[in-house]
């Protein structure tokens, strides 16, 4: 065994690499931005971070093939199937399938595509972007018994094999699997449990891989890598590409491949060995038209051409510059972009030299970010030669910022060649659903906070007076969510209620949504997908999203959708989460619990939809003084400030609507943006006040997670129970119009007509901004026993202008 420490990365972080010669010549270092993992191995073979020839890179993914084939023979080769890692390893799978020449191959994606139904999917632990599915277009391609060969770039921990290989054998199981890797990294702990897995599910796992060693990590390696990844970040900080945002003129010359009709870009839906003949008959062609346009050969030199392929699209571009290689005329270098982080560090010893950053073009399901590529600057190249496919082809490509400017102003000529994304044959084509809108066009959230899954009615005058909403509520007339309240515009008096409430509760609701997204990352997914109810839940949503960020460095997905009480939840809000998503990540969020309504309501809707047979309808709180959910930060009934005001704690976005004349059967529920409110908005100052605690709760947060996670939670709904005792008491009959805890009672006041209060004998600070919406709307306060709640609001039974109450009590109106 071989150890080497000379790099940049072993110097200064202690992370050694130790291995054969063959791993030496392998592999490099480097230090990203990930919370699970501080360093990175960079494979000098895998065609991603490196410039490579083509003909090394094909040549070390064939030449595991043909280990593979030798190990199954030709009967199980026939047999086989190859399945590929996104987004790193899809051109390895189909460059092993090459090898194995009998089987097709598939790859992962995180790329969901309408009208492909899911065949699976699963988590790469380690991975920046974790969530895989398995789109193929023949629903049978992984239900045969024949092996399934597995490729990775490298194998560290295991863990994305287990997920896998769990997931499948469930649905598909086999005996025999075969595990394929340039480099094998694990530990003997690692190896073992494998080895006990497969023993576990009654299968047999090989393992064949070019090199082997381990990784050596120090103690505090992850605080360690991220101290340095920010050291050198701030002191070289990103400079503009174009002064002034101008655009760089005609950066790329589009070149037609004449790609064959009908041929799949790649394995996202499969690749057989029938593609793969149709492919290499139209490789040489293609070449000479690209190397036509790139003027090759030229008169004098041999010019240094990159081809860069995109993220998961790295086979067909990987035959090409091989076909390119194989044309002569050039020194041909093959790479892609990607979405991994990874600091540039200009130095002999570290494997990442430079960074190019540019906008996401592609309309990622995951919202928008930035994309790399590296040790493209400074390479040397006359040309390059951007390989993209049409899904890809968008208005960001081409963006001053965008990745072809980015290459224009590092290389001299830059070419452009965009394959068709390939649509699986008969694979039904719904009318597209729209995309989520987000701040600052709708809301004042920033863009990657939160997506709205709404539709903009802002133009639309939707709101009636209180006591006229209540009249046509009450009497049958109209659902609540066919108009909207007029907005409260709260006083000076109640704003100071506000911030002082906030100054004192912040720590409790940090608290609170540390342990409620602790207990959704151990229980419900390692990276789920929040699904936040508008408008209630959607600050609680944002504020999870930002511990997850604080505390594991993860980048969660946050979408509001709406639910209205007796219609349900949006249909066409819940496809398109189908769609871009595994509905098994999806945690729907909300604000509070009062009575657990909405809990039942959405228990209720997702059952009515076989289609939405996937998602988990147990939803995720801040509070839960119902006690209606499992999962949740705490049962107190306490202040929550975010309950105190309309939309200017909420974004600036109204309560949500469904309205037949407004609301098309392709359309989300909709909303309003309050824009002309943005003076009195406190959304972001909410927030801000939350996420400073979060250091300071931190080791709370750890105890009562885990104390949680070992106490019974089954819920006893003793609030639903209460109020049906307080309705019958009082004369009401009918729960809707019973609203307990502060945060219900606190919408009573803003919303609706209300009748009277009932508050806790003794209930202290947590009530004082409902006493003082009391007041002003000259509602009786009354104290009262036994209440399971901080308090509770009654809303006017049985309301009509001058009506009065079960026990002969005129209502003030607003």
């Amino acid at each position: 065994m071989v150890e080497w420490s000379g790099t940049w990365v072993a110097e200064r972080l202690g992370v050694e690499l130790v291995g054969d010669e063959r791993l030496s010549a392998l592999l490099g270092l480097a230090l990203r931005r990930n919370p699970k993992r501080a360093h990175l191995l960079v494979s000098h073979v895998l065609g991603k971070h490196v410039p490579q020839r083509p003909s090394v890179v094909w040549g070390a993914g064939h030449e595991l093939g043909l280990r593979v084939r030798e190990l199954l023979g030709e009967e199980a080769a026939a047999r086989a199937v190859v399945l590929g890692y996104a987004e790193t390893a899809t051109g390895l799978g189909h460059s092993v399938a090459d090898g194995l020449a009998l089987a097709p191959c598939l790859h992962s994606t995180r790329r969901p595509v309408a009208g492909v139904a899911t065949a699976g999917g699963f988590e790469e632990s380690h991975s920046h972007a974790t969530s895989h599915l398995l789109l193929p277009e023949d629903p049978q391609l992984l239900a045969g018994d024949g092996p399934l060969v597995l490729v990775d770039d490298e194998f560290s921990t295991g863990n994305t094999v287990l997920n896998t290989i769990r997931d499948l054998h469930a649905r598909y199981p086999r005996d025999h699997y075969v595990i394929v890797a340039l480099v094998d990294m694990r530990s003997p702990g690692d190896r073992d449990r494998l080895t006990a897995f497969a023993a576990e599910i009654g299968a047999r796992v090989d393992l064949i891989a070019s090199a082997s060693g381990t990784v050596r990590l120090p103690e505090g390696v992850l605080e360690k890598g991220r101290a340095l990844v920010e050291e050198y970040e701030t002191a070289t900080p990103a400079h503009p590409l174009h002064k002034n945002g101008a655009p760089c003129p005609s950066p790329a010359l589009r070149v037609d491949l004449d790609w064959p009709e009908g041929l799949p870009d790649g394995g996202r839906h499969g690749f057989t060995p029938t593609h793969r003949a149709e492919l290499e008959a139209a490789l040489p062609g293609m070449a000479a038209r690209l190397a036509g346009a790139l003027g090759i050969p030229r008169a004098t030199g041999t010019p240094r051409v990159l081809v860069l392929g995109f993220e998961e699209l790295m086979y067909a571009p990987l035959r090409l510059a091989l076909a390119l290689e194989e044309h002569g005329g050039a020194e041909v270098r093959y790479s892609t972009t990607t979405r991994s982080p990874v600091l540039a560090v200009d130095d002999p010893g570290y494997a990442i030299r430079t960074r190019l950053a540019f906008p996401a073009h592609d309309d990622p399901a995951d919202g928008p970010g930035e994309r790399y590529a590296y040790n493209v600057a400074g390479g040397g190249f006359d040309a390059v030669v951007a390989i993209v496919d049409s899904a890809a082809d968008t208005p960001q490509l081409h963006a001053p910022d965008g990745l072809l400017a980015q290459l224009a102003a590092r290389i001299p000529h830059v070419a452009l060649a965009v394959l068709p994304s390939y649509v699986p044959q008969g694979a039904p084509m719904p009318e597209p659903l729209p995309e989520p809108l987000r701040g600052p066009a709708f809301s004042s959230y920033a863009p990657d906070e939160v997506g709205w899954l709404l539709k903009d009615l802002s133009s639309v005058p939707l709101e009636a007076p209180t006591e006229e909403r209540e009249e046509a509520i009450q009497s049958g007339g109209a659902h609540y969510a066919e108009s909207l309240p007029v907005e409260y515009q709260p006083s000076p008096q109640y704003q100071e209620l506000f911030r002082a409430a906030l100054d004192v509760s912040a720590p409790r609701i940090a608290r609170a949504v540390g342990v409620v997204t602790e207990t959704v990352l151990a229980e419900r997914s390692p990276r789920p997908v929040l699904v936040s109810l508008a408008r209630a839940g959607t600050p609680v949503g944002v504020l999870m999203r930002r511990w997850a960020q604080y505390r594991h460095g993860l980048d969660l997905p946050h979408y509001a959708v709406s639910i209205v009480r007796g219609r349900g939840i949006d249909p066409n809000a819940l496809r398109w989460l189908a769609a871009h998503h595994d509905p098994a990540d999806v945690v729907f969020v909300d604000g509070w619990t009062g009575k657990g309504a909405i809990t039942r309501e959405l228990a209720a809707a997702i059952g009515e939809f076989p289609e939405f047979a996937g998602f988990d309808p147990e939803i995720a709180v801040l509070a839960d003084p119902g006690s209606c959910v499992r999962t949740y930060g705490t049962r107190e009934d306490f202040l929550i400030p975010s309950a105190c005001l309309n939309s200017t704690v909420s974004g600036l976005i109204s309560r949500t609507v469904l309205r037949d004349d407004l609301i098309g059967p392709g359309d989300f529920h909709g909303a309003k943006f309050y824009r002309e409110l943005s003076g009195a908005d406190v959304s972001g100052h909410f927030l801000d006040s939350v996420a400073a605690r979060f250091e300071e709760v931190a080791p709370e947060v750890d105890r009562e997670a885990k104390a949680l996670r070992d106490a019974d939670r089954t819920p006893s709904w003793e609030g639903w129970a209460a109020v049906e005792r307080i309705s019958e008491e009082y004369g009401i009959h009918d729960v809707n119009l019973v609203k307990p805890g502060v945060g219900e009672t606190t919408r009573v006041l803003l919303r609706r007509v209300p009748w009277k209060i009932l508050a806790g004998r003794g209930a202290g600070a947590d009530l004082d901004h409902v006493r003082l919406l009391a007041e002003q709307r000259g509602v009786p306060v009354e104290e009262v026993d036994g209440l399971p709640y901080t308090c509770v609001g009654l809303i006017h039974p049985q309301y009509t202008r001058g009506a009065t109450g079960a026990d002969g009590t005129a209502v003030v109106a607003q």
